[in-house]
Formats: structure tokens, sequence, C-alpha cells
């Protein structure tokens, strides 16, 4: 008898045991917000990417493919800004760490990288290229990983987890048709062409161009392109034909340069103006760099790196100590600026106790006014709008760092607030 008595204490012990350590499971499973949040560290309630001491971020990006020298640069960027930032301690007493994934711009390489890399993150700094971003939107908003998209495509507008990092592709053609027009006599009748990419980058730009246009009373020429086609000629002879005034492109640094390069050896001298994705410093030292020189002006949300900005100097002379002979492009100051925003975000989830993603998110769209100091500032409250609407003006320059200098300082082109009325 005592020894059935025993056992069935024992039994009974055992039960409750399971029955504790299974509420306990479910407990936690309940309290993170839908990320599967553990209980608090710190005082700091945390999620998956998050320990105790540790603080995890991933990059999907290209390190082999057509975007690789872009990807270099924002991965060692942003391992400069993650080095900083633990030589001060980290954030929120817990060490930054970035993991590193390579889709060479194949989308389904990128699909399988991100289903490695999401379980074991809490946000996504970088992720290069539109179509891949596109591909894992679904993903991405139902695992609420706050995600910074190397990529400008008003498509991606709206969603709470994805944010579009300064200006959209349609902003930025608005803004170099203003230029055009402010700058370079380019009147109500005249042509001008628009070449560009097939797909959300081309398309997106078009539609800006167009509609700015429009209200200038301007003739757009579009040539739509492939990213297989580099060599510009027939392109340049159909806008010549067509007797354009200026050009447009929204395309990468090798068709900009075949098309600056074509244009002037065929006498189609006129200006001609990309963003920031459609130029590269590399391509100072091609036979194309005198043509670029003399034609080609770049409209971006990000200044230039000889803009005397202090944050951006103290970032040139850092990257320069770390990465000796490596090239300082636009891609280190926008890999840098995302990673610095991101920084901002984690501190304010911290402040407020929830290192969870869905605490991320949150922190992460309070912010109506941040200002990094590498640029013009940013406002986040709204998913559905770009989260700059300035840019500057810059111009190819084999002297200066980075490869361009300042042409005009970042402002608002005339019309912005009615095109993104009308958009919506």
């Amino acid at each position: 008898m005592n020894v059935r008595n025993r056992t069935t204490r024992a039994a009974l012990a055992l039960s409750l045991a399971l029955l504790v350590a299974a509420t306990g499971c479910s407990s936690k499973a309940k309290g993170g917000d839908g990320d599967g949040a553990a209980a608090t560290a710190g005082g700091v309630r945390t999620g998956p990417g998050v320990t105790a001491d540790t603080i995890r971020l991933g990059a999907l990006t290209d390190l082999t493919g057509p975007y690789a020298t872009l990807g270099k640069s924002i991965v060692q960027a942003q391992q400069l800004w993650a080095d900083q930032t633990n030589a001060r301690g980290g954030i929120c007493h817990r060490k930054i760490e970035i993991v590193v994934k390579d889709h060479g711009y194949d989308v389904q390489k990128a699909v399988t990288a991100y289903a490695d890399l999401a379980p074991d993150v809490v946000a996504l700094p970088q992720v290069i290229g539109s179509p891949v971003v596109a591909a894992l939107l679904d993903d991405i908003e139902r695992d609420q990983i706050l995600t910074f998209p190397q990529a400008w495509s008003a498509s991606l507008l709206g969603k709470d987890a994805v944010q579009v990092l300064g200006t959209t592709y349609d902003i930025d053609t608005l803004a170099a048709v203003d230029y055009l027009t402010r700058t370079r006599h380019i009147k109500k009748g005249d042509r001008i062409g628009h070449v560009y990419f097939e797909g959300d980058y081309g398309d997106n730009a078009l539609q800006g161009s167009t509609w700015a246009a429009k209200r200038a009373g301007i003739t757009v020429v579009g040539q739509k392109i492939q990213a297989t086609d580099t060599d510009l000629t027939a392109q340049v002879a159909a806008l010549a034909r067509a007797g354009v005034k200026a050009v447009l492109i929204s395309a990468g640094p090798a068709q900009t340069a075949s098309l600056a390069g074509v244009a002037a050896a065929t006498g189609l001298k006129v200006p001609v103006v990309t963003s920031a994705p459609g130029y590269a410093p590399q391509l100072l030292k091609t036979q194309a760099a005198p043509a670029l020189v003399a034609m080609v002006s770049i409209v971006s949300a990000a200044p230039s790196l000889d803009s005397g900005l202090p944050g951006v100097k103290a970032m040139v002379a850092a990257y320069t100590r770390k990465y000796p002979g490596s090239t300082v492009d636009s891609g280190v100051l926008s890999g840098y600026n995302a990673a610095r925003l991101m920084g901002e975000d984690l501190k304010k989830a911290c402040a407020a106790g929830s290192l969870t993603r869905a605490g991320l998110v949150e922190a992460h769209r309070a912010q109506t006014h941040l200002d990094t100091g590498l640029g013009t500032p940013q406002d986040f409250s709204d998913p559905s709008r770009p989260a700059a609407l300035s840019t500057y003006v810059l111009k190819p320059d084999p002297k200066a760092a980075g490869g361009t200098t300042g042409v005009e300082d970042a402002h608002r082109a005339p019309g912005v607030e009615e095109y993104l009325g009308q958009r919506s």
C-alpha cells in the first residue's frame, strides 16, 4: 500500500510538472505580440534574433551578381556601423551581429536564403533588389521583420514592416524633369527621352516622368530596355530621330555609360539625368568618362560624399581607415545610413521595453523626423508615403570623394504633393 501511494504521488507530481511546463511554454508564445517573444531579459521583452547579450540583424545582398559592387559597399558600411556601435557598448546592453547571405540577384536563391535567415534575426537592414523584395513581401509581412530594401519602387510602399528609405523612383524622375525645365532650358512643347528598365524600377520611374512632363507641357519618348542590354546604340538613334532635347535614364550604371558615350559620339549632346542606381564612380575609369562628366546629372535623396556634412565626412574617414583601397561610393553612404536608422529604431524599441519584432516595427513607425546627419530627415509614420520628398542634384567628378560633387542642395520639387495625392 505504501508502495502504491508513493507511485501515485510520483505520478501526480510528474503530471503537475508537465502541466506547469506546458503552461509556461504557452504563456511565452502568447506574450510575443505574434512574433514568438520570450520572457523579459533585463527588463526588455525579446523575441527572435535577440538574446540577453546579442541583437542579430540580417542582410540579403548581392556579392556575386550584377550589383556585386553595390552589395560589397553596403555590407562593409553596415559592418563598420556595427563595429562602431559595439565599441560604444552596443544597443540596449547588447552587441550587434550582422549575418550576411549572398543571393547573387537570383530571386529563388534569395527566397531560400530568407528561409534560412529569418528565424534567427530581428530585422533586415539590407535587402538588395526590387524583384527580390517583391518575392519576399508576403513572408516579411507575415513574420513582421522590419526590412530596409536597397530598392526604391513605390510598389514597395504600404507595408508596415517594409520601409523604402528616402525617395522613390517616381519622385526622383519628377525632380529630374523639374531640374531640366529650371536649368537646362527644356520648355513647353519640347520632347525628352526616357530610357528605362522593364519592371518595377523602370515602370515607377516612367510614371513620375510622364506626370511631371505633362504638367510642364513636355512629351516623353520612352525606350524600354532589359537589364542585359548594355549597348544602347539603337535607343540613342531612335531618340535622335525623335528630336529629344534631354534624356532621362532609369537603369544601371553600365546602361548610363553606354547612353552617354554613344550620344556624345553620334552628336546627340543633350543633358542626361539619372538617379542614384544609375551611376557608379567606377564609370569614371572607363572610356565613357568624358561624356559622363560633360552630360550627366544625378538626382538623389542622398548628398554627394564631398558634401561637407560633418556626419558624411566622419563616415568617409572611418570607412577609408577600415577598408583601405575600397572605393567609397553611394552604396557606402546608403548602407551606412540604413544601419544608422535601424540603430535609432532599436534604441527607441529598447526604451519602450520591447525588442520583439512587433515592438521594433512599432518603434520605427513612431519616428516622424529621424535625422542621422547623413542627408535629409525622414518621416516613417505613414507606410503609404515615401520617407523623404527632397532630392539633391549631383554630377560626376573624378576628383571628388565618391566620384560626385553637389550641384544643388536638397529641395522638394514643385508638384510633389499634388502628384502623391493623385497617385493615391
